[in-house]
């Protein structure tokens, strides 16, 4: 959404897919133009993804873009389908990969059939983006010479201010941002806040997902029930962050988590479980926050050492800066042009000052 709205600021052409649009971040699209294809008569929030591949090859021979991009690991599937079900047709795809690739979460069997599917995905996308340099060497070969990097756009230059004014006393107030899903790992993060959390300090967590039932019974049941506040889904999560010191994550797997990149940009510590080359890239190997394994022992007493004092400010400054939307809403076109003029010509052409992706 943010790179839409940044992209047809700047004059470019950029429709935008939306499998539906029902659910919590409806109102966020209140100020966006958006294609959707007709709905079913039964919800298909549980299979959306068949849907999209039913439905967006119209939508493409309708619009005739010249690039698709596909904005998220979670969706390569789609775009597989489409280089399948539009064959020539089919417009050059350009894939962000969202998450971790190497999946050390899964067993050795699941983790072949892992590195199958990727094979099979290598082939359907002409570029594929990953969001930090650290990311490129866990890509399968046939990706790794389609391979480019542009950083993940998770802040705004504005974000990036030299200092963070003084903290407000009192105990530590600590807070996580993402779906509560699997992935994210939100039990193990209330064992150990339970086995760490001093008198007065709190928890506070946004977003939402099927698991938030089964979270909010467990902190009930680990006694920390009052210490942990479910916030929900919010619009701008990130503007929030301000009321905070401490960000904590206990993610199984992730690429470069822009939930880290905001942290890190307002001002917070951040604590978090080791779930990829990603974010040990954007805290600096630990320079810039604390990495702990998936350990429930080992993440409690971090949080428990956690400290109320960010990292040193020039330097994550000058780290940070790879993320910022200007910079990176910029290299995202200028790999667009390239792969649509490449399609018609065999040769990269330059980006103008006006594109149409």
């Amino acid at each position: 959404m943010r790179l839409v709205r940044h992209w047809r600021a700047m004059g470019v052409d950029a429709p935008l897919f939306l499998g539906r649009e029902d659910g919590a971040m409806r109102a966020e699209f209140a100020d966006i133009d958006y294609v959707v294809p007709r709905q079913p008569r039964r919800s298909q929030a549980g299979w959306e993804t068949l849907w999209m591949i039913l439905t967006l090859p119209a939508v493409v021979r309708r619009l005739r873009p010249d690039v698709l991009f596909v904005a998220g690991s979670t969706y390569t599937v789609v775009a597989v389908a489409m280089t399948l079900l539009l064959g020539r047709k089919c417009p050059p795809i350009v894939v962000k990969i969202s998450n971790d690739l190497a999946r050390r979460d899964l067993n050795p069997l699941g983790r072949f059939f892992w590195r199958s599917w990727l094979r099979i995905q290598a082939r359907c996308a002409r570029n594929w983006v990953v969001m930090d340099e650290s990311m490129t060497p866990e890509l399968p070969p046939v990706m790794a010479a389609r391979g480019r990097v542009v950083h993940d756009p998770a802040i705004c230059a504005t974000q990036l201010v030299p200092v963070r004014g003084p903290r407000a006393e009192g105990p530590r107030r600590f807070v996580a941002i993402g779906r509560m899903v699997y992935q994210k790992h939100f039990g193990l993060m209330l064992r150990a806040f339970a086995k760490a959390v001093q008198p007065g300090e709190t928890l506070t967590l946004f977003g939402d997902g099927p698991e938030r039932a089964a979270l909010e019974a467990q902190a009930a049941a680990l006694g920390v029930a009052d210490r942990v506040r479910f916030a929900g889904h919010v619009a701008d999560a990130p503007s929030l962050l301000g009321a905070y010191d401490v960000l904590l994550m206990s993610s199984r797997y992730e690429g470069v988590p822009a939930v880290v990149i905001e942290a890190l940009a307002a001002g917070l510590a951040v604590v978090s479980t080791d779930c990829g080359a990603g974010l040990r890239s954007l805290l600096g190997q630990g320079r810039f926050g604390t990495i702990v394994p998936q350990d429930e022992a080992q993440l409690a007493a971090a949080i428990r050492a956690a400290p109320l004092v960010a990292p040193e400010r020039t330097a994550l400054l000058a780290s940070l800066r790879r993320f910022t939307i200007e910079r990176s809403a910029q290299d995202y076109l200028a790999l667009f042009v390239e792969a649509a003029a490449a399609r018609t010509t065999g040769q990269p052409v330059r980006l103008d000052q006006e594109a149409h992706a």
